[in-house]
């Protein structure tokens, strides 16, 4: 006669069961170091307890995954769960919902027994806007309004300034404001938030403003971003080497976030810049990419388009600015904001003076008459000074009027 299923089954728990119990010599207290453990429940047992599906390590903030385990679904309702922290929450079923970024384990109990994963949670993926997407919001462009808009633009690749890709000389303003025989490096900060930078023209008067993780590529709004907030715009990338179709930035990605050296000792042509590690200063200088429509002055690179959304070809255009001091923290003095164009490989400079078209006056090497990146024909001018003050309001005159008062002693005439 066979034996009767339940019967069988709970003399196999029964004789388990004593073979623990010897196993842990008479103990009163759980052995740590057991390799077998039990939990029944009527007729239903497990030696062991798994998550069984946990091949999704990596979640996105405000997705949802369910863990499963090898408990029989009689005793589901027995298992307790729990995450490390707050990054995931997990509830009684095993469902876990990612929240913010971090990493954090899950684990289930029952009883004695126990399993964990662990999850990364990340950020969730930009939705990125195919290029039909893209070529209506470029066909119908205006910059971005605010720094929300900028932010978000960023996430999916997509420009917050001016599309025009810029010359590589700058235009410079017809007015630049002046004091004691030289120019005025403007050290008023026009923040309206921490995160929003007016940019004024030599006037004082608003032209434009750049906001805080926006993309940029025009010389002056790069500049600007560079000046206020002592980084680089969401576009830029350090690798040299990145191509476009790698980045979601298209045609609009820029390279070079360097530091660089002014060691003027290895490179003679170059002037030295104010105060520059390279040549025993505190300050640490960076430099940058400006992609621009070409290059007509330095034979060693070719006029081609900076980016042309296929390829890069980097010229010979930089923004160079000073970016630590000699304690390594980000610089906020006015008086060490320094800020600079080079069109031409670090053979010039003109000082960028924190208004739209404040560009100071060119030196360098071809300033001096020197030959273009030589080492052997170099007569670099130095840096020519600039007065860091506030921008000088100038009365606009649109008329004039003569008055004799001779003849006219009351202005009645007039």
């Amino acid at each position: 006669m066979k034996p009767i299923p339940n019967l069988r089954r709970m003399l196999a728990v029964l004789l388990l069961t004593i073979a623990v119990l010897l196993n842990c010599g008479g103990c009163t207290e759980p052995d740590p170091a057991a390799t077998l453990a039990v939990t029944t429940t009527a007729s239903v047992s497990i030696s062991s307890l798994e998550i069984t599906n946990c091949e999704r390590a990596v979640l996105e903030i405000g997705s949802f995954y369910q863990l499963e385990t090898n408990v029989p679904a009689e005793l589901t309702d027995e298992l307790e769960w729990s995450a490390s922290n707050d990054s995931a929450t997990v509830d009684g079923n095993g469902k876990v919902a990612a929240v913010s970024e971090g990493k954090v384990a899950v684990t289930v109990r029952m009883g004695e027994l126990s399993d964990s994963v662990l999850f990364e949670i990340i950020e969730p993926a930009p939705d990125i806007p195919d290029s039909t997407e893209r070529e209506e919001f470029y066909g119908d462009y205006e910059p971005a309004a605010s720094n929300a808009e900028a932010a978000l633009r960023s996430e999916q690749g997509l420009i917050s300034g001016s599309i025009t890709v810029p010359d590589q000389v700058p235009d410079v303003s017809d007015y630049q404001p002046s004091a004691d025989g030289k120019l005025i490096r403007n050290s008023k900060a026009y923040f309206l938030d921490e995160n929003t930078y007016v940019v004024v023209n030599a006037y004082g008067e608003e032209v434009l403003r750049v906001y805080r993780a926006g993309g940029y590529i025009t010389l002056e709004e790069v500049a600007a971003y560079v000046y206020a907030f002592g980084d680089v715009p969401a576009n830029y990338v350090s690798d040299k080497k990145t191509e476009p179709e790698d980045s979601i930035w298209g045609e609009y990605l820029r390279l070079n976030h360097t530091k660089f050296s002014g060691n003027t000792s290895k490179y003679p042509y170059e002037p030295e810049l104010p105060n520059i590690s390279g040549c025993g200063g505190d300050l640490t200088y960076y430099e940058i990419d400006i992609g621009t429509t070409g290059n007509d002055c330095d034979p060693q690179y070719t006029p081609n388009i900076y980016n042309n959304g296929q390829s890069i070809t980097r010229g010979a255009a930089r923004i160079v600015y000073a970016r630590f001091d000699a304690d390594g923290d980000k610089i906020v003095d006015p008086d060490e904001k320094y800020v600079f164009y080079t069109y031409n490989h670090y053979n010039d400079f003109q000082e960028y003076l924190n208004y739209f078209g404040g560009w100071g006056e060119m030196f360098g090497n071809i300033t001096g008459g020197g030959t273009i990146s030589s080492k052997y024909n170099y007569n670099p001018t130095p840096y020519v000074e600039t007065v860091v003050a506030a921008l000088h309001k100038r009365v606009q005159v649109t008329a004039v009027v003569y008055w004799d008062f001779r003849k006219d002693p009351f202005g009645i005439a007039a």
